[in-house]
């Protein structure tokens, strides 16, 4: 039997991206998001218009589209709740965001430069890809959700040796245990791996068991 509950969130489990971006003054900022998707040599990528991210995207046009693994939940976490922009929406106020300029300090996380675009790759991921910006476009409600969907072109894929299928150009779908998000929750290996700050921060129903050994 189904039921209509009122889903409140369509957010059934996609790939956490940390999204490294140049700012004006020629810093790095980091961000992560789960609304990406990826079709060719293209992505498309769904944040919200009040992002420094978004500023950087459509001015500089460059990013890095930074993959990481299960095991990355704990850094991840670091900075969810967190923003390069100074001026902060009241929506991101009431949720408990606060402004962070360095969040790759913050994530102890280390910057790597890339080979094609300005902004650096994260090196602890395993997946790491130099993107140019292709286009943008409004998404959803324009006064309620204020949100674009961004097209880019990857230039380049960096992959971690050991995820590549020998001989190849294909990853390794066993070896490769990408971050998921579902639900504003943490999953990976088909089992929710860290506490979620940003299911606390969108007053999302959550409290699941961990799994062993992950690191709570």
């Amino acid at each position: 039997m189904h039921v209509v509950p009122g889903l409140k969130v369509l957010y059934f489990g996609t790939p956490v991206v940390l999204i490294s971006s140049r700012n004006e003054d020629g810093s790095a900022n980091l961000a992560p998001m789960s609304s990406a998707w990826w079709l060719g040599r293209h992505a498309m990528l769904g944040m919200g218009t009040a992002s420094r991210t978004v500023e950087n995207l459509l001015r500089e046009r460059e990013c890095v589209l930074n993959l990481p693994s299960a095991a990355m939940a704990q850094a991840v976490d670091r900075i969810a709740m967190t923003t390069g922009n100074p001026a902060m929406s009241p929506t991101k106020e009431r949720q408990g965001y606060r402004y962070e300029p360095d969040k790759f300090a913050l994530g102890g996380l280390t910057e790597q430069a890339s080979e094609l675009v300005a902004p650096p790759r994260v090196a602890q991921c395993p997946v790491q890809l130099e993107c140019r910006v292709i286009a943008s476009h409004p998404f959803g409600d324009p006064v309620a959700s204020r949100t674009v969907a961004i097209q880019v072109e990857v230039l380049r894929a960096h992959v971690a040796e050991e995820l590549v299928i020998p001989g190849t150009g294909y990853v390794d779908p066993v070896g490769w245990d990408p971050l998921i998000m579902k639900f504003c929750e943490y999953f990976g290996g088909g089992a929710n791996v860290h506490p979620s700050r940003l299911a606390e921060g969108w007053a999302m129903p959550h409290g699941l068991p961990v799994a062993a050994g992950s690191g709570r």
